[in-house]
Order: C-alpha cells, then structure tokens, then sequence
C-alpha cells in the first residue's frame, strides 16, 4: 500500500499539537480539508488514529503507533528528495540560492558575479522565500545554500556565517504622527499595532517585533502578512507600523510609506546559511567564500 507522504505530515501536525484548528493554521489549509485528509489516512489504513472530542485530537493506540514511526520516516524520505535535487542541480550546472527580502543587499549581484567568475559554466537559480519559510527553502531541502535575515527557526541545526548587520529602522504610513521625526525612539512605539510575520515563525516573528527589547511590554498585532508587497500596503493603509533593515528603504521604498531610523533596538544580521550535509560540497563552499570575500569588499553602509 503507498501512503502519500503529505497526509503523513496532516497526520504529524495533528498528532503533535492535539487539534485540528491549530493544525490547519501550521500547515496553511481550510480546517475541513485537513478534516477531509485525516480521514482519508485512517481509510487507507483501515483503522481511526485519533479520537475525537470538545477538547481536541487524542491518538488512539494504533494513532500511537504511527507518531512514533512517521518522524523518522519523514526525514528519510526528505533527504532522498534533497539528495536527488542536489543531484539534478550539479548536473545542470545550477546552485539553488534561497534569499529573504533584499538578500545580501548591494553585495548580491557581486557574489553572484564572483561565483560566476570561478565556476564558468555554472548559474545560481536565486529563490526568494514568503515570510513563513525564515530559512528560504534550506530547512526542507528546496536550495543548497541561502541568504537569511537571523535569527531563523532552527538556526542551531544549521551552519551560519554572518556577513554583515545594519540597522533596524521603523516603516510607518506618511500620515503618522511620528513620520517627521529624524529619529524615533523605540520606547515611543510599545503601544502601537504593528504589522507581523505568521505566528508560525517563531522567533524570526518575534525578532522583528522586538519582543526581546520590550521589557515585557504585550505585542499588539495590527496585521499580519507573508510577502514584502502585503506588508507594505499594510502599513501604508495605516494597520500598523514594522521593524525593518534600514537598506528596506532603498530596496522597498513606496509612495505612502516611510521609513525612520529606529534607537533603542538592536541591529539586524545577515547571514550565509547551509546545511551540515553540505560541509564537504565544494560548490556550496565556493559560494560561501564568495559571500565572504564580496562582502568584506562592500561599501560601508553595510558594515560586518
């Protein structure tokens, strides 16, 4: 009997946080149809895996059974795909490179360009990444290496070399009151709603709204987005403001938005990120020291 490996992973979500709503927010479907693919796992397995009460979603025994074998069968099957990709991608000739937002900023055309340099006959297929997937594809296989704003969800299972920091700065609608200051104090935004990543982020959500530097201040969330182009006409509609990396003013600047320097918060990192796997990819290697050496080379605005 073949299982599709998608309902395992309906199947792991519910299992792991005991409902159906919270499942289906993770996981970016309707409630019904992951209602609809649980059932359908149970038929082809001929047996109920959960049991189904007002509380949530408790595994039966066989349930039990099945959550404690479908991890490992997971992880096995998303390494053959990874391996099988970085198979077809040196045949072709081609580095998958995942990037969040501006990538490396200026420094991206010339890492790209260095990289050709030293691997002619070689092309990078640049990927970028929606705001729920923090590591650009990397976590699940689906680029060699990325261009990552840290910190990311799971950062400790991968291997990071930070490029450079910048300044975080405040995006606000031109119609706000504070949109004339030259500087604007972080203490001054605590009781605004700010526009936020998914909940599912974790710590790449909680990294740009500041929870850390807050001193316990609550969070109001304004809105919530996933794209740049989402994000920007939210904030130009007046939902709330948004912590960003100061160079998201050249990069996605935009009529009826404004970005001010921000003190009293901490700057942002950019980061060359790749999997333990890749330790001995000589390819990858190479692209790393090409963000390196290009980056040691960039203009001061964007300093390590």
């Amino acid at each position: 009997m073949d299982v599709d490996t998608r309902l395992l992973r309906y199947f792991a979500a519910v299992a792991e946080l005991g409902s159906l709503s919270r499942a289906a927010e993770r996981l970016f479907v309707s409630q019904p149809a992951l209602t609809k693919q649980v059932r359908r796992l149970e038929e082809q397995l001929g047996t109920p895996l959960f049991l189904r009460s007002r509380n949530g979603m408790a595994l039966t025994e066989a349930g039990r059974a099945l959550a404690a074998r479908v991890p490992s069968v997971l992880a096995g099957w998303d390494e053959v795909v990874r391996e099988t990709r970085v198979a077809a991608g040196r045949a072709a000739r081609v580095l998958r490179v995942g990037f969040i937002a501006s990538a490396a900023n200026e420094a991206t055309q010339e890492i790209i360009a260095e990289f050709g340099r030293r691997r002619p006959g070689w092309r990078v297929d640049m990927r970028q990444a929606a705001w729920s997937n923090p590591t650009a594809g990397l976590a699940d296989g689906e680029v060699d290496v990325a261009l990552l704003r840290l910190p990311v969800p799971g950062q400790e299972a991968l291997r990071v070399a930070v490029l450079f920091s910048e300044p975080r700065w405040i995006a606000l609608a031109a119609g706000h009151p504070l949109a004339g200051r030259e500087v604007v104090d972080f203490r001054e935004l605590l009781d605004e709603p700010f526009v936020a990543a998914p909940a599912e982020t974790g710590p790449w959500r909680d990294y740009w709204l500041a929870a850390e530097e807050r001193q316990g201040h609550p969070v109001r969330i304004g809105a919530v987005t996933d794209q740049p182009d989402d994000w920007l006409t939210a904030i130009a509609n007046g939902y709330g403001i948004a912590l960003g990396p100061e160079s998201n003013a050249r990069f996605y600047a935009r009529p009826g938005v404004v970005y001010r320097p921000v003190s009293g918060v901490s700057p942002s990192e950019v980061g060359v990120a790749w999997t333990p796997a890749a330790d001995g990819d000589p390819v990858v290697r190479e692209f790393i020291q090409c963000c390196l050496d290009s980056v040691r080379g960039a203009p001061p605005r964007s300093p390590r």
